[in-house]
């Protein structure tokens, strides 16, 4: 399965918001109607426009069935380093469980440290066991609420 991993472009917007929302969570907070809600167009042009963040999708034979989203932080701790911060992330549920998100995720944090980025986190909602066992499993590490 030869995966490619490509900033988003909008043509990619109804797929994505498809992986999205093909969950128990994303189905109540999600919006598939067709036409595409002018939100999510909104969103996607403003993510682009911003340098630091980037939509990214993962590509097989021109088809999204993997997105995520970094986000670059600046931050005055760690002598003034960067941070990436890492969301949304989704795969086709035809492509779960094939070693994709895991791919992704290192593409990530490599994308990450391309930018000079000392730290890298993510959010999960904790609604998602199986997402938070997987993290974990690639090394992250849950922070405690206090």
């Amino acid at each position: 399965m030869k995966i490619t991993f490509r900033p988003a472009e909008q043509q990619d917007l109804p797929a994505l918001v498809g992986m999205l929302a093909d969950d128990k969570l994303g189905a109540t907070r999600e919006d598939l109607a067709t036409p595409l809600n002018a939100a999510y167009l909104s969103a996607f042009h403003a993510i682009n426009a911003d340098p630091n963040n980037e939509l990214i999708v993962a590509d097989l034979a021109g088809q999204p069935v993997g997105m995520l989203q970094l986000t670059f932080i600046p931050y005055l701790t760690h002598t003034g380093s960067w941070r990436c911060l890492i969301e949304g992330v989704r795969i086709h549920q035809a492509y779960r469980s094939k070693g994709l998100g895991q791919q992704l995720l290192r593409w990530a944090i490599e994308r990450a440290r391309q930018r000079h980025c000392r730290l890298v986190q993510l959010t999960t909602d904790k609604q998602r066991p199986d997402a938070m066992h997987f993290y974990q499993g690639l090394g992250f590490s849950p922070l405690t609420q206090a």
